[in-house]
């Protein structure tokens, strides 16, 4: 996987993905990350990459002729085929376990961050061949939730978390919410930890996982019921729930 991300900041990106999970599968060879700074691609000695827009209006609008350029410089020199691009915008596909899966089956990305009151729409139209959102709101500019979306999808890269068997059971990958988790001390200042996790009977502590991720995606995110993939038994259980 190569995920390039299109940025005015790229030491902001540089900061979270040489961290961490991140930073060991990028030092292991597992995933590309690179941030590409766009004024390099401005050919006026200002390096600018923001205009007023047409028609009036408050703020900038980021110019297509820099983001053309780097987004066929980077496509140009590409193996494998023309990468996906992403322009990052609120008015984009909310993101969700499932458009990650999606996006974690190409082996290219370029994510483009818009800045200011936004870009002019013919990046929008010509460029980009998805928009994607973090959520029902407004941010600074888009190296956040390309981070985020570059976060989400190393971390289903074979390899990357090391434990590919724990991503069955988070929130979201199995259309659940995530059973409590636990770990030592078994007794904290009186709140304890519940008796079946200690007793080493695993079919009885995977009945208990499931009944509490059925309880709590009940609780919190019933909406989430209406697409999971449910047992007989799941039925029961939130009917007695």
């Amino acid at each position: 996987m190569r995920i390039e991300i299109l940025t005015t900041f790229p030491q902001m990106i540089e900061a979270v993905v040489g961290e961490s999970i991140l930073g060991r599968a990028r030092a292991k060879g597992i995933v590309e990350i690179e941030p590409v700074n766009l004024r390099d691609f401005a050919e006026d000695r200002h390096r600018t990459i923001d205009d007023e827009p047409y028609g009036g209006g408050p703020g900038m609008v980021m110019k297509c002729e820099p983001v053309f350029r780097a987004i066929e410089a980077l496509t140009g020199r590409a193996v494998g085929g023309r990468p996906r691009v992403i322009l990052m915008t609120p008015q984009g596909r909310r993101l969700s376990q499932k458009i990650v899966e999606e996006l974690a089956r190409e082996s290219h990305l370029i994510l483009i961050c818009g800045r200011y009151e936004g870009v002019d729409e013919r990046i929008r139209e010509h460029l980009a061949d998805d928009e994607i959102s973090i959520g029902d709101y407004v941010l600074s500019g888009g190296e956040l939730p390309a981070l985020v979306v570059t976060d989400a999808v190393s971390r289903l890269i074979p390899g990357v978390l090391g434990a590919e068997e724990s991503l069955v059971s988070e929130s979201f990958s199995s259309g659940l919410l995530e059973y409590p988790q636990y770990t030592r001390p078994a007794d904290f200042r009186g709140y304890k930890v519940p008796e079946v996790l200690l007793s080493g009977n695993h079919a009885e502590i995977e009945k208990w996982r499931r009944r509490e991720a059925l309880k709590r995606t009940l609780q919190r995110r019933p909406d989430l019921l209406e697409t999971a993939q449910l047992s007989e038994e799941d039925r029961r259980i939130l009917s007695e729930l």
